[in-house]
């Protein structure tokens, strides 16, 4: 059997096999909290060895797109409870990942119309997030520009992701992951051509990475580090994030500060798409050297170049994205050979309702193979 199918071990998590569901905002959420939909969605999917929730902010200052759902009321912990059940009910594991955008958010979503935050005031521009482009009318706006955080304030974020992540586990989830990737807060705090600050977040490697371990650390505190898994994108452009003196150095001094914790996971996107630099040649090597610990792999896999990172043994759990909008039985397709179905991009984003979300079909052949092996 492919490696790809085998159960997997995670700190305690048993996993059915090394398929990962990738973390994927959908925007389906009017009210920020997830739906009778949402339950059904991950449910289908819940044949993966892990489910990794789309985005979930901690906070409505660490919200930067509409219609997303939050973990950080009473009544959002409830409605996550249901979504939980669904995906144990199927046998299912599931991690939330949990979001403070940072400076790419709009003053229309913000609390009390106020700036976004970020280590520095630099806006992010050639790049939207969605919000209010005028009353009641939601659409693609630039970002509004942010205001440094005071050096209370990010030991105060710490805590409100420390809230967020025990309100994850008494919601049901598996674990958390720390969305620390994709140019969103913690990536403005690594990088020094956004990080400009003088006290102890800013200046060296040493400081500019203090914010993302000691909200690690927070975090492996309150829920167990076992409980505790952290997505990175070294190199990555999204956004507006840009390259930055002493780049690789900042990430293999990550990956080596990531690997003195006892953590679930590191899960690590750094594959080259439209919207990343080239990652220089040797670093996935390298960033397993550093880091010795159960490795995710992210970015444009399909079956085939799945099953030879694992057989290479740099990785160890492989995450799919697109491919789970359209595919909900994605590992039985990929397990017998099926095709893949095409997903419908146009509702990838901002669609209320079922289509292009919840009905997507399994393929059809799955039905007529259980019966011939059940007979």
């Amino acid at each position: 059997m492919s490696k790809l199918f085998t159960p997997f071990d995670l700190s305690g998590v048993s996993l059915a096999n090394r398929v990962v569901m990738a973390p994927m905002t959908r925007t389906r959420t009017p009210e920020n909290m997830p739906t009778e939909l949402t339950a059904l969605y991950y449910a289908q999917r819940a044949s993966a060895g892990l489910l990794i929730t789309e985005g979930l902010p901690i906070s409505e200052e660490g919200r930067g797109y509409l219609y997303t759902p939050g973990l950080y009321t009473d009544e959002q912990t409830q409605a996550w409870r249901k979504v939980t059940d669904a995906v144990h009910a199927k046998g299912g594991k599931i991690f939330a990942q949990l979001w403070h955008v940072g400076r790419m958010s709009h003053l229309s979503i913000q609390p009390g119309n106020a700036q976004p935050v970020s280590s520095g005031e630099q806006p992010a521009i050639n790049t939207t997030v969605y919000a209010w482009s005028a009353p009641g009318v939601a659409g693609p706006v630039a970002p509004s520009i942010p205001r440094a955080l005071s050096s209370d304030e990010v030991r105060r974020v710490t805590g409100d992701f420390v809230a967020s992540a025990r309100r994850a586990i008494e919601a049901g989830f598996d674990g958390i992951e720390l969305m620390a990737a994709n140019a969103f807060l913690f990536d403005q705090f690594l990088s020094s051509e956004l990080n400009t600050r003088t006290d102890e977040y800013g200046g060296s490697v040493a400081n500019r990475q203090r914010f993302l371990l000691e909200t690690v650390d927070a975090l492996a505190k309150a829920i167990g580090g076992a409980r505790v898994g952290v997505r990175i994108s070294p190199f990555g452009r999204l956004y507006d994030l840009r390259p930055f003196a002493g780049e690789a150095e900042t990430w293999m001094s990550v990956a080596s500060a990531l690997n003195e914790r006892t953590l679930a996971y590191v899960h690590l996107n750094y594959q080259p798409t439209i919207t990343a630099a080239e990652v220089p040649a040797g670093f996935g090597a390298q960033f397993r050297r550093a880091y010795r610990g159960t490795l995710i792999g992210a970015g444009g896999f399909n079956r085939e170049l799945a099953e030879a990172e694992l057989e290479k043994g740099d990785l160890d759990l492989i995450a799919f994205g697109t491919a789970y909008i359209a595919n909900p039985d994605l590992v039985a397709r990929m397990r017998h050979g099926w095709p893949l179905a095409e997903s419908d991009r146009s509702t990838f984003y901002g669609v209320i309702g079922s289509k292009g979300y919840t009905d997507y079909p399994a393929f059809e052949g799955e039905a007529e193979l259980e019966a011939e092996a059940s007979s």
